[in-house]
């Protein structure tokens, strides 16, 4: 399957946010749930193997927009490699908030995920990605995550993720015994790098700050994040 889904907003002239542009290419439905906000559904299952998505995100200067998700996304086993990319550009004085709920990779999946990220001057944004290795009791499938950010002065944040490789996955100096990886973008510097149980507050040479973090489970990982994002002043979760 091959889908293409799109997202474009605008600064109207009162200077609400204006949703110029929403097209659905299922498995990625888009839903108006709010002035600025869209969630993703879900109307087929996926992504299988074989499968090529791609979302693209266009929000206006001055704009705002929130992007979340009614479920996770299970990345189930098929023919061949499975594939999603969201290209996302946030203008000039613009806010975008990407926070889908978590990504499961099912044992026998090989999935590819790309994050390409353009923020122009003075542009804020919050990206969460959250990844489960595989469903209860059963080991992940293999993914390959690729996310990289980028402003005028140059790139922000490149980093890549491997599960699903035993050489990685075994090793305690990587994942450890944990069956989840997540991490959180957000414009802005942190008063200082930080440490917590399970939790990791990075500033960016740029102007942001990464928050990683590892767990046991979908609703610690979740906690640990807010926890080292509740360390950014004036952030929310």
């Amino acid at each position: 399957m091959r889908a293409r889904a799109a997202l474009v907003t605008e600064r109207g002239p009162d200077g609400r946010t204006v949703l110029v542009a929403m097209r659905s290419d299922p498995p990625l439905t888009l839903r108006r749930t709010g002035p600025g906000r869209v969630h993703l559904v879900s109307t087929a299952a996926g992504p299988l193997g074989g499968d090529d998505l791609a979302l693209d995100i266009e929000v206006g200067p001055g704009s705002e927009l929130e992007v979340l998700s009614v479920a996770s996304t299970l990345v189930l086993p098929g023919t061949g490699e499975s594939a999603l990319t969201v290209t996302a550009r946030v203008g000039a004085g613009a806010s975008l908030r990407f926070a889908p709920e978590p990504t499961v990779l099912a044992a026998g999946c090989l999935h590819r995920s790309a994050v390409r990220l353009t923020l122009e001057e003075g542009a804020r944004v919050s990206w969460r990605e959250e990844i489960v290795f595989g469903r209860y009791g059963e080991r992940p499938g293999r993914c390959h995550a690729r996310f990289d950010a980028v402003t005028p002065a140059g790139p922000l944040l490149r980093q890549e993720l491997v599960v699903g490789d035993p050489v990685t996955d075994g090793s305690p100096a990587v994942y450890g015994d944990a069956r989840c990886v997540g991490s959180v973008l957000v414009t802005g510097r942190a008063p200082a790098s930080s440490v917590g149980d399970g939790w990791a507050m990075l500033p960016l040479a740029g102007p942001g700050t990464l928050v990683s973090a590892l767990a046991a489970d979908a609703v610690e990982l979740r906690r640990r994040l807010d926890e080292g994002l509740s360390r950014l002043p004036g952030t929310g979760t």
